[in-house]
């Protein structure tokens, strides 16, 4: 589990509101902490109909029912299988980011020709309820992924996020934030999606 509680980033000066959740904390995933995961994608307006499936190996993904998506993803889980961390405040769930070890999703990007490198782990999602965007949520998410992958053993965590006009894939992150932490760009996967790197 995911050790420790991080303070809440404060905004900039020119948000138009404060976000004030005082500490947060970040719990990895695993068979005891599913339900806290499933609640926060099950609640209304959340992405059930995803349940983060889209980068990992499902077959025939695009017309696979809501409940296989789940199923597969709790399979994953039941497994210990690394998929992701949860942000909790005030006895309840908030946020979600999606890291872990980069061979347990499909091809990420066309530079990953080469899967043998041993002790990548990919950020590729994040999700916060529509009500608490903009509170500086996403970046503490950021951070703590960071510190959980290198703990966990990582060499290198890897991310594709996109610019802040993309019009899609938005969910993998705006490229300023890794930016910000010290990522570096490394090619592109698609016409969006910038790969970008950070070591320790």
């Amino acid at each position: 589990m995911l050790q420790g509680n991080f303070p809440m980033p404060k905004r900039s000066s020119d948000s138009p509101r404060k976000a004030d959740w005082g500490e947060i904390l970040f719990t990895e995933v695993t068979p005891s902490t599913r339900a806290d995961f499933e609640n926060l994608f099950e609640q209304p307006g959340g992405p059930k109909y995803c349940l983060c499936m889209a980068w990992r190996n499902l077959e025939n993904r695009e017309h696979v029912p809501n409940d296989e998506r789940k199923r597969a993803m709790m399979t994953l889980i039941e497994a210990d299988t690394p998929v992701g961390i949860v942000a909790q405040a005030g006895g309840k769930t908030i946020g979600w980011c999606s890291v872990a070890p980069r061979e347990t999703y499909r091809k990420l990007s066309p530079q990953q020709d080469d899967d043998t490198e041993a002790g990548v782990w990919s950020i590729v999602c994040f999700y916060v309820p529509r009500a608490l965007r903009g509170g500086g949520l996403a970046a503490a998410l950021l951070d703590a992924a960071i510190d959980h992958a290198f703990a966990k053993g990582a060499r290198t965590v890897e991310a594709y996020p996109v610019d802040k006009a993309s019009p899609s894939y938005r969910f993998m992150g705006f490229r300023d934030m890794f930016v910000s932490r010290g990522f570096h760009e490394t090619g592109m996967a698609g016409s969006r999606r910038h790969v970008m790197r950070l070591e320790r």
